[in-house]
């Protein structure tokens, strides 16, 4: 088992809690039957991301109006989108890097007036360490707006231990089962709980759903997202659509796996 290589962790998280965290449906209009299915009672959901148009859009969107406040009326907490990607090319005090960071902190102020977001996933976050002063700043800017805002960063992989100690959690995995599967988590990471991490998986066939599952609790990731669609070698986004196991996914979280 290639993913237990490495591991610091003396027993398997039997007794973890593991929840759903979703990367983002496309629109509400795109896919009713979604938004719709996450608002119903007992989906064990951690949040969902809401990403209108690349961000909030450019006006408030009644019908992402509706989907966020019926989720946040059941309880779950709707997190808005931000791209971070180019975070990691600002240079403090540079024209450049204001106007970026003002970017991201304009959006984060349409997605709280528009929405009432509770936090943010912090898309395509950088994972190297000259980037966490900047990343850190934004973290902080952003709390300022909003009172216990929950931020994840949407590292992809696994970053520079530093990030840990920045954000509520941590995406450390997000690609294909056929890489999942044999893939190998940091040391460091298990000198924090599992609820800090969160891996998003495309392309895993409901006969190894059970094992998928293994994996996040043996590497520690409490917050999940697993799916049957894949991406069609980057052409189309994995994400946007519910996955064809849904009933199956939810019965396996709520049950709890046999290690």
């Amino acid at each position: 088992m290639p993913y237990l290589t490495g591991m610091k962790r003396t027993t398997p998280s039997t007794g973890l809690r593991t929840g759903l965290g979703v990367p983002g449906y496309a629109h509400p209009l795109l896919a009713p039957t979604e938004w719709a299915e996450l608002a119903r009672p007992g989906t064990p959901l951690d949040w969902v991301v809401l990403n209108v148009a690349d961000g909030p859009g450019a006006r408030p969107d009644p019908h992402c109006l509706e989907a966020a406040g019926r989720l946040r009326n059941a309880g779950i907490r709707v997190l808005g989108n931000l791209d971070t990607a180019h975070l990691d090319r600002i240079h403090l005090g540079t024209t450049h890097g204001a106007r970026v960071f003002g970017e991201v902190i304009s959006k984060a102020h349409r997605y709280l007036d528009w929405y009432r977001v509770d936090g943010f996933l912090l898309d395509r976050c950088p994972t190297d360490g000259t980037a966490l002063p900047e990343v850190l700043r934004t973290i902080t800017a952003l709390r300022g707006l909003r009172d216990k805002a929950h931020i994840v960063l949407g590292h992809g992989t696994h970053p520079h231990p530093g990030y840990a100690e920045c954000a509520d959690q941590l995406v450390t995995f997000s690609g294909p089962w056929r890489d999942y599967r044999w893939s190998q988590v940091a040391e460091w990471t298990a000198d924090y709980p599992p609820d800090r991490f969160c891996h998003f998986v495309h392309g895993v066939p409901l006969g190894h759903l059970d094992e998928a599952l293994r994996i996040a609790r043996w590497q520690g990731a409490a917050t999940i997202w697993f799916t049957d669609h894949t991406d069609r070698g980057g052409r189309t986004d994995p994400w946007e659509t519910m996955p064809g196991y849904w009933d199956e996914i939810v019965s396996r979280i709520g049950t709890g796996v046999s290690e």
